[in-house]
C-alpha cells in the first residue's frame, strides 16, 4: 500500500505524528503483508515549513501521482487550506473516493472538504458544526455532523485536530496495516498510559 501525505505551509506537526512515525518505522506494522511506503507530495517538490518550523521535502509532485485502489491519501491540518494553491488536490478527492482510495483528512482539512461541498452527504467531524456553517456557504451537511473524535463514511475519515490518536487509530483499522490486538493494544497504551497494554503490545507481535 502507499500512503500518501500531502504537506503544505503551516502543517500541524502533531495532528500525524502518530500516523507517520508508525507508518515510516513499520515497527508494529504486521510483517506478513507488503510494507507500507509513506510517500509526501505536495504541489511541486519544494519545500514547505510546518507550523513547528520543520521543513518537509515532498519526495512527489501531486501531478506526478497515479493513485491505486486501496492507497491512503492524508490530509493534515494546516492554517493554509483555503489558499487556491491546494485546489489541485481537493479537486480529485471524489474521483478518488469513488476509485477506492481511503481519504484522511483531520482539522482544517476537514474545512477545505466542506468548502467543496464534499461533506454535504457523508458522515463526518471537523472543527464545529458552526464553524463550518461560518465559512462554508457550500455546506449543507449539519445532518451528517457527528461529535465524535474521528468519524468514518465509507472510505472517508475525518477527525477533529484535538484527536491526532483516534484519527491514527482509526486510519490503521480501516487499512488494517496493524494486526487486530496489536492495535488495539497500541491505542490503548498511548490513550491510558497503562504498562500493561505495553506488554500486550509486545506479545500481539509474536
Amino acid at each position: 500500500m502507499n500512503a500518501y501525505l500531502y504537506v503544505l505551509n503551516t502543517l500541524a506537526d502533531w495532528e500525524i505524528g502518530y500516523l507517520t512515525a508508525e507508518l515510516n518505522s513499520g515497527r508494529y506494522l504486521d510483517k506478513t503483508k507488503s510494507p507500507v511506503r509513506l510517500i509526501k507530495i505536495s504541489n511541486s517538490t519544494d519545500p514547505v515549513q510546518t507550523m513547528g518550523g520543520m521543513l518537509i521535502t515532498p519526495d512527489k509532485s501531486v501531478d506526478d501521482i497515479s493513485f491505486k485502489d486501496s492507497d491512503l491519501l492524508i490530509l493534515p491540518g494546516a492554517d493554509t487550506w483555503l489558499e487556491e494553491s491546494n485546489n489541485k488536490i481537493l479537486d480529485i478527492v471524489c474521483d478518488l473516493l469513488e476509485k477506492n482510495v481511503i481519504i484522511a483528512a483531520i482539522c482544517g482539512a476537514t474545512v477545505a472538504l466542506a468548502k467543496k461541498g464534499i461533506l454535504n452527504n457523508r458522515k463526518h467531524i471537523s472543527i464545529a458544526k458552526e464553524y463550518l456553517k461560518m465559512t462554508c456557504p457550500e455546506y449543507t451537511g449539519e445532518q451528517f455532523y457527528e461529535n465524535r473524535p474521528a468519524v468514518i463514511d465509507g472510505n472517508l475519515i475525518t477527525a477533529t485536530g484535538l484527536a491526532p490518536l483516534d484519527f491514527t487509530y482509526e486510519i490503521f483499522k480501516k487499512t488494517g496495516v496493524m494486526k487486530p490486538e496489536t492495535l488495539e493494544a497500541w491505542y490503548q497504551l498511548f490513550k491510558t498510559k497503562e504498562a500493561e497494554y505495553f506488554y500486550s503490545l509486545m506479545e500481539s507481535l509474536n
